[in-house]
């Protein structure tokens, strides 16, 4: 039975946060989000990790994550490029900046896995037992002829809210046995004193339930994904490929093949706490949150022996 493999997309700019949060200490040791995400990989038993990074910051990023998750898994980097995984002809505008999605970012690995896998955030801390949820879901993932069989672990809306800003979510809807009907990407979700709501494009703000289940990003796919990736990608492509913002987002994608009755999706639910660097006064909250965790043993003083 091959053992997993974990994406993980570290490529963003951290605009909201100010600065490359990937690499931004967090633990006694100067460990990173990153190094806390692969270090529960390997404890989980995934067999590589694959990251997903920007040229520009290979160096610095080989230098202060990869030279220690290399000693203990087989490691791999892709470099999410505006060019890469193009459609034969099509050419980014040139005055575009933003990166096409977290949907595109997964397409350019596709070379690069060779088995059921997992793709998480790089700025989001998920929880030990997640990853073995994720790890061992993946190992008996099997598509039938009606439908992929895709999965992702559910968090309480509540608990992956930042206290400094709103944030972007996927909010579920699923079936008595935890089956994803439906995904909504709302990007404008807040806290208010006791109540959590979001904000539509046209300014109305409306309530949420606090105990609605979330998807943070935390997806398990068979190798199919690749292959819907890259036909709907060329189709985003020809609608979109003008856009100066327009994303090719992995919740929508999923959302998609669940309305056409392509995939069956298995919300895991955990109870893991969620917390994640969106904004620069994040940080504290997440260090203390880390300090706790090493307390109570969860990880050792040293992560990297």
């Amino acid at each position: 039975m091959a053992q997993p493999t974990l994406i993980i997309m570290a490529a963003g700019i951290g605009n909201r946060y100010g600065g490359l949060k990937q690499i931004d200490p967090i633990g006694p040791g100067g460990e990173t989000l990153l190094d806390y995400s692969s270090f529960d990989a390997i404890r989980a038993g995934f067999g590589k990790i694959v990251f997903i990074i920007r040229k520009d910051f290979e160096s610095r990023f080989r230098d202060r994550i990869g030279k220690n998750v290399e000693k203990n898994i087989d490691t791999q980097y892709v470099f999410q490029e505006f060019d890469r995984g193009m459609p034969q002809g099509f050419v980014s505008p040139p005055e575009r900046t933003k990166p096409w999605g977290t949907g595109h970012a997964l397409l350019v690995c596709k070379d690069a896995v060779t088995t059921p896998f997992a793709a998480i955030n790089a700025d989001d801390y998920y929880g030990q037992t997640s990853y073995v949820s994720l790890k061992e879901y993946l190992e008996q993932a099997r598509d039938t002829e009606s439908a992929y069989d895709y999965c992702a672990i559910g968090y309480e809306l509540q608990n992956t809210l930042s206290d400094y800003g709103h944030v972007t979510r996927g909010v579920c809807e699923i079936t008595q046995d935890y089956y994803l009907t439906r995904i909504r990407e709302l990007k404008k979700i807040q806290r208010f004193d006791n109540e959590v709501k979001y904000e539509t494009e046209n300014g109305e703000w409306h309530g949420l339930d606090p105990k609605s289940v979330t998807s943070m990003n935390m997806w398990g796919f068979t190798l199919s994904f690749f292959d819907e990736l890259e036909s709907r990608f060329a189709a985003f492509l020809e609608k979109n490929g003008k856009e100066m913002k327009a994303e090719f987002l992995v919740p929508e994608i999923v959302g998609n093949l669940i309305k056409e009755k392509k995939a069956a999706v298995k919300i895991i639910p955990t109870e893991e706490k969620w917390f994640g660097l969106t904004y620069g006064e994040d940080k504290p909250r997440v260090q203390e949150h880390m300090r706790k965790l090493l307390d109570e043993g969860v990880y050792p003083e040293k992560l990297w022996k």
